[in-house]
């Protein structure tokens, strides 16, 4: 209703000036209630308020900055693979590591033993993109391209092509291989270039003793599956997990065997 109509039936503008008065009480209430349940003196002013906000802001710890750009490593990140090389990494072994680079992947090269980085970690954020070869002939189950990244070279979060290819489910891609099934096959067929997104918080130990458990949080195809999962101890084929106190170590890339391949892999420490 228009102003004009208002004026011309007043039943009308009084309902409406009612409830607008109404409105007004009501607001007034609530924010007077609302500074009395924080101990707040309601006749304080805009500016006495602010300055009461003020004693609760923290400016200590500024963030720093991390600049990101789509497809490529945070400027903060290491980067363990950018398609150039593998200078970060080294065979198991010892020695250099001798796993295919061609372009901007590297494959695993079967028979050659895994790679691990030349650098030790603790907590990290980690990026990295996989790819499953077609399988040949039948393979199934755990034999169809598999591969594994390793935590501290003993925690593993599991690699294979679980794409219409069931396998025992603590043992599927992103599973805490032996120990935690994920929430979701979030796999892609074969011959796509899956990624895993992992927050790795390392387990701690005074002397012998653990103090506090590793968590692992892994997105797969950026579908959250692992959602900050305690990890029990080493990840074993066969028995249960060990709790053997450690440091920092390196991140390590299993040989399954497998055509597996890798590219875009860096990492955060956190």
């Amino acid at each position: 209703m228009s102003y004009n109509g208002i004026l011309k039936h007043p039943s009308k503008r009084i309902t409406t000036l009612t409830k607008l008065c109404s409105f007004i009480c009501a607001s007034t209430i609530l924010t007077s209630t609302a500074l009395q349940a924080n101990n707040w003196d309601p006749s304080l002013s805009h500016d006495e308020l602010v300055k009461l906000s003020e004693k609760t802001e923290v400016w200590g710890s500024v963030p720093p900055v991390v600049s990101t750009q789509k497809g490529k490593a945070p400027s903060d990140a290491i980067v363990l693979f950018d398609g150039d090389d593998l200078d970060q990494f080294e065979a198991l072994k010892g020695g250099v590591a001798l796993w295919t680079v061609s372009g901007d992947v590297f494959t695993v090269a079967p028979g050659t033993g895994d790679i691990v980085t030349k650098q030790e970690f603790c907590d990290v954020q980690l990026h990295l993109e996989w790819r499953a070869p077609a399988p040949i002939g039948d393979m199934i189950g755990q034999q169809r391209n598999n591969s594994g990244v390793f935590f501290q070279q003993k925690y593993e979060v599991q690699i294979l092509d679980n794409y219409d290819n069931p396998t025992y489910p603590n043992g599927q891609a992103a599973s805490v291989y032996k120990q935690t099934i994920p929430l979701a096959n979030a796999a892609l067929p074969p011959g796509e270039w899956q990624t895993y997104d992992i927050i790795f918080t390392a387990p701690k130990f005074e002397g012998d003793e653990m103090i506090s458990n590793g968590f692992v949080t892994v997105l797969h195809n950026g579908v959250l599956v692992q959602n900050h999962t305690k990890i029990q101890g080493t990840t074993e084929w066969i028995g249960p997990p060990k709790v053997t106190p450690h440091g920092c170590a390196p991140i390590q890339l299993q040989d399954h065997g497998n055509l597996v391949s890798f590219k875009n892999i860096w990492v955060r420490t956190l």
